[in-house]
Order: structure tokens, then sequence, then C-alpha cells
């Protein structure tokens, strides 16, 4: 049995993420590149907002049914499905955060990591900030 899970970067891995949200409609994406920060955590996150707990749900499906129809890739980790206000799919070397709106600003995780180069994506329009 041939093994259909495909060698990606980092950032190969992150774009599938995006296009997993976006295909599910997921609000204000955004793209932090981690890379370059001293002791981060992975190489990128990518966080999105959805309009309530069953888009949450629904965006966290889209990615990954993209990761693995594309890829092969499963995430390592996930959580937060209880609450469905911030959930989290850990693929090691890139981490999906997706908020419900409130939520998103209430913790703030774009602040924690102002050092990132951050790209936001608007369906198919990308503007990157440094």
């Amino acid at each position: 049995m041939e093994d259909s899970k495909k060698e990606l970067s980092s950032k190969q891995l992150a774009e599938l993420v995006v296009k997993g949200m976006l295909d599910k409609k997921a609000k204000d994406v955004v793209l932090m590149d981690l890379r370059e920060i001293k002791h981060a955590v992975s190489d990128f996150f990518v966080v999105c907002s959805a309009t309530s707990d069953r888009h949450a749900a629904a965006v966290i499906d889209g990615i990954e049914e993209t990761t693995l129809k594309e890829s092969g890739t499963k995430a390592w980790r996930r959580e937060g499905m209880e609450r469905k206000e911030w959930i989290l799919l850990d693929y090691i070397d890139v981490v999906a955060h997706v908020f419900v709106e409130n939520k998103r600003q209430h913790y703030g995780l774009e602040d924690l990591w102002g050092d990132a180069k951050t790209t936001r994506i608007d369906l198919g329009k990308a503007d990157t900030a440094e």
C-alpha cells in the first residue's frame, strides 16, 4: 500500500490551512510567519474568525478536509471543540486558530505575536505587513 502523505514545507501546509478556511467562508484570515522569531512555538499561525460556534466547527472541518485530501496530513492535536469559541488544530509547524468573532478580540493572539510577519488574506487577495 502506497503512503498518500506528501512531504510539504510548513509554508505549503499553512497555505492549505488558509485554503480550508476560505472554502468554509472564514472571516479575517491572517497568516502569521513566526520563523524568524526566537523561541516561537511553530513556524506559522493561521488565524481566522467564524460567525458562530457552528461556523467555527465547519471551518475546522474545512481545514481538516483540505489538508487530508491534498497532502494526507492530519492534525497532531485538536483542542476547543467542546466550547467552540477558540478551536485549535496543531500540525506542529503550523497551528490553525479559529475564533468566534468576539473571542478573537478578547484573546488578542495577533497582539501577543506582534513581531511576526503578517499577511491578511481576503478571499484571494493578500496584504502583507511587518
